[in-house]
């Protein structure tokens, strides 16, 4: 009987001691566990913003896609924007409303395609030549008055919910595409012309019947004999519309729309919700691809408009400084009937003073660069 009550508690004891290296082991093993594997952190849901572009296709949604890809490269991940074509959401006239609604986020396009809302407008894109550029009216915008003229004009004029960017300053548009060769002011009178903005005033002034379409259509149009000449903006996006098929007389140079750049909007009350690192990378982010659209735009257009000419047999012409005399006397006598609006008048007061400023200094500074060229090359047409 004590032999069995011994063996008894020799079981417990040993029962007790697996027990405890049980729970030694246990213990152990968790803490190893956590030492050879942290807690992995799961990576927080980027923010995304829908942002759609006013352009189909060819470079100029190349351009919106460049600005979109800096701001997520930019981000780390943070931030994404995802790019919808034209139509995917609203019509191009609509985009301005529906970022003001919040229908979409952000869109990417100019100030010519709201215009009619208030003429003011086009004074952030396709306004009169002051013998500026589009880069010296970009300098306007930023250290001028620019952008405090623009958010009186969008936050208190026009009442609407939006902070905008501009960038891609662009070259001088060309006069565009005629069937016959024009050589005079006289030449072009009675003519149905496709321009936008206030563009249109001004050609209407010179008496050409003008036609307000999307860059989409115009080819169409002329093919069809709706339209008897017409511009967009550049000999890349002319070329991948198929201008050369329908015309072969290309004029560059012209002063109804010497000047233009991109407008980049959001909606304020989304933009306001993000954080100020975002903020600021959808800010530098126009600027960054500001510079970058100026760049490719000097390698591709100069490229297409020998394409035009090698491979299409277009004949490319300098416009008649009497057909650009007369463009500037058209804005002489349109300017003042948009005068009358005290706003108008206060942004192309502010426009003057700053280009008569800076253009003294950039006029006088400036060497003769035709000249340079013409010594090296050769006549430049």
């Amino acid at each position: 009987m004590q032999d069995q009550e011994k063996n008894n508690d020799e079981d417990k004891a040993a029962l007790s001691s697996r027990r405890k290296f049980l729970k030694g082991g246990l213990a152990a093993a968790a803490g190893s566990a956590a030492v050879g594997f942290p807690m992995i952190s799961v990576a927080a849901k980027p923010t995304v913003l829908k942002l759609q572009g006013a352009w189909g296709g060819g470079i100029f949604k190349e351009y919106a896609v460049d600005y979109v890809k800096r701001v997520n490269e930019m981000s780390g991940g943070s931030l994404r924007i995802d790019y919808l074509d034209v139509g995917a959401v609203v019509k191009t006239a609509e985009l301005q409303t529906a970022v003001h609604k919040g229908v979409i986020d952000g869109s990417h396009l100019v100030t010519a395609y709201w215009y009619s809302k208030n003429a003011a407008a086009s004074l952030f894109g396709t306004g009169p030549c002051w013998g500026w550029t589009a880069n010296q009216m970009l300098g306007w915008i930023h250290y001028g008055g620019g952008r405090e003229l623009y958010e009186e004009l969008m936050r208190d004029i026009l009442e609407l919910d939006i902070v905008g960017f501009f960038s891609g300053p662009m070259p001088a548009q060309p006069l565009g595409w005629f069937r016959k060769e024009v050589k005079s002011a006289a030449d072009i009178q009675g003519l149905k012309y496709r321009t936008v903005g206030l563009a249109a005033n001004v050609m209407q002034e010179m008496g050409m019947s003008v036609v307000q379409l999307p860059g989409g259509e115009i080819q169409p149009a002329m093919e069809r004999g709706l339209i008897d000449a017409a511009e967009f903006n550049n000999p890349t996006s002319d070329k991948d519309f198929g201008m050369q098929d329908v015309a072969k007389n290309y004029y560059l140079a012209s002063f109804h729309q010497s000047q233009e750049c991109i407008e980049i909007i959001y909606n304020r009350k989304k933009f306001d919700s993000l954080s100020d690192e975002h903020k600021a990378i959808l800010k530098y982010a126009a600027e960054a691809a500001s510079a970058d659209m100026s760049w490719k735009a000097q390698d591709r257009y100069s490229a297409d408009l020998i394409a035009l000419q090698k491979e299409h047999g277009v004949k490319v012409h300098r416009t008649p400084q009497s057909i650009m005399d007369a463009q500037l006397k058209a804005w002489d006598k349109v300017l003042p009937k948009f005068m009358e609006d005290p706003y108008f008048a206060k942004v192309v007061e502010s426009q003057q003073a700053w280009m008569k400023r800076v253009g003294s200094f950039e006029l006088t500074n400036a060497p003769d660069y035709e000249g340079a060229y013409r010594h090296y090359f050769g006549s430049p047409v």
